[in-house]
């Protein structure tokens, strides 16, 4: 006799799924302003410490080939520890490094443990949370990431304060990822309360029947190239979709402290405007997660890229005005206003796209699709910014928001109206 599957319960994933990624991205948070400073106190110029800086980037975005047949094959939780512990090692490596070269490696491994350590948690939430539940569960999951990348710097400040040195940073990210790692052993694995999910990732079709040896054999490491292959369509066209969002976002968090440079506002005050731009984005992931579940993810990342676009129109035609550090506030908060109400979307249409019974391959290959827009735009702007202006980068980033709502509204009807259960 089939026993129903149990109700979902958000406390069964609280502490063992949110926890440990709140730990690990408070120490990625307390890292990242300070790559650059370390890389000049060896000797750097500006334009390597702004390479070495970006080799976090690249380091994510490569490490999301591996990171789903690494998952698919030895498990989640086992794929976060050893996260954890390949990041220790490239904090190491960043330590000890006696010239920028090696900085880069290490700040390289920490990129593509990153990678490892965000699907990892991606694929569970994809097999575990149903879909009723599914974009809240991964929009609170990407508040997490915020929260970490919110609280780290401070936490970085103030250590920096004590210690003189801006390298003291690194151990803060150590002891994240040593706490995360010994939640991850300590609490129970919540793939062990998912009595029917668990069945469902072995490959039972039944309900009720006991998982076997011989089920769980069946599900299979899928490469990157076959799984890109397979679905090429959906990543050549609401991938596109993806990776402008993507592209928008990181021109976002690059564009506004060059705008407030070009335009003369004091530091301190660009620090407290984009502080308190992130508070809103952070206060919002909540509400793009009910948005999404109750009128679907349209609802949410069509007006996220909108918003997102006008906002950089809004910078594009007013940094010669009088008005230009008045406008340049508006268009934060517009900014900021317009990603909080997107966030988890990336996420979630990537859960929704995927195998529930085995997620973390077309995951891979889906976030390293998003990461490609993420990594070309801050180059874009750069060279933009060279051979025109940055109004000119601001305009042009603009365009592609829309552009990127357009694709999103055609394609996510297409592809994505009724999540795979």
């Amino acid at each position: 006799m089939s026993t129903p599957e149990p109700p979902f319960r958000w406390r069964s994933i609280a502490l063992p799924a949110f926890l440990p990624t709140l730990l690990f991205s408070i120490g990625e948070g307390a890292i990242i302003p300070i790559i650059p400073l370390v890389a000049d106190s060896l000797g750097a110029t500006i334009a390597i410490a702004g390479v070495i800086a970006g080799a976090l980037t690249i380091g994510e975005l490569f490490g999301n080939i591996p990171s789903g047949w690494l998952v698919a094959r030895i498990g989640e939780r086992a794929a976060m520890i050893g996260a954890s512990m390949l990041s220790i090692v490239g904090l190491v490596l960043c330590i000890v490094a006696p010239h920028p070269a090696l900085l880069a490696v290490g700040v390289v491994l920490i990129g593509l443990a990153t990678a490892i350590f965000a699907l990892a948690r991606h694929a569970f939430m994809t097999s575990f949370v149903p879909v009723a539940y599914r974009a809240r569960a991964l929009s609170t999951l990407g508040g997490t990431f915020r929260a970490g990348a919110f609280v780290g710097p401070f936490i970085a400040a103030a250590l920096i304060h004590l210690t003189g040195t801006a390298a003291s940073a690194f151990f803060i990210h150590i002891i994240a990822c040593l706490a995360a790692a010994l939640v991850l052993v300590l609490l129970r694995d919540p793939t062990e309360s998912f009595g029917a999910a668990r069945r469902l990732r072995a490959g039972d079709g039944g309900i009720g029947q006991p998982e076997t040896a011989g089920a769980a054999a069946r599900v299979r490491p899928i490469g990157l190239l076959r799984t890109v292959a397979e679905n090429r369509e959906v990543l050549l066209r609401l991938g596109s979709g993806a990776a402008l969002i993507a592209a928008l976002r990181a021109s976002r968090a690059v564009i506004l402290p060059l705008w407030a440079l070009s335009i003369g506002i004091p530091d301190a005050s660009t620090a407290l405007i984009i502080g308190i731009a992130g508070g809103i984005d952070f206060a919002l992931f909540y509400v793009s997660g009910q948005v999404m579940d109750r009128f679907g993810r349209l609802a949410s990342a069509l007006p996220s890229m909108v918003g997102l676009g006008v906002g950089h129109f809004v910078l594009a035609v007013t940094h010669d005005l009088t008005t230009a550090a008045t406008w340049f506030v508006i268009a934060a908060m517009v900014l900021s206003v317009a990603n909080g109400l997107g966030s988890g979307i990336l996420m979630t249409l990537g859960s929704d796209l995927a195998d529930r019974s085995n997620p973390a391959p077309f995951l891979g290959a889906w976030r390293f699709t998003s990461g490609v827009g993420g990594a070309a735009a801050p180059l874009v702007i750069a060279g933009v910014t060279f051979v025109g202006s940055i109004a000119l980068a601001a305009g042009m980033m603009g365009v592609l928001g829309l552009v990127g709502a357009g694709v999103l509204a055609r394609y996510i009807p297409r592809f994505a109206a009724r999540p795979r259960l």
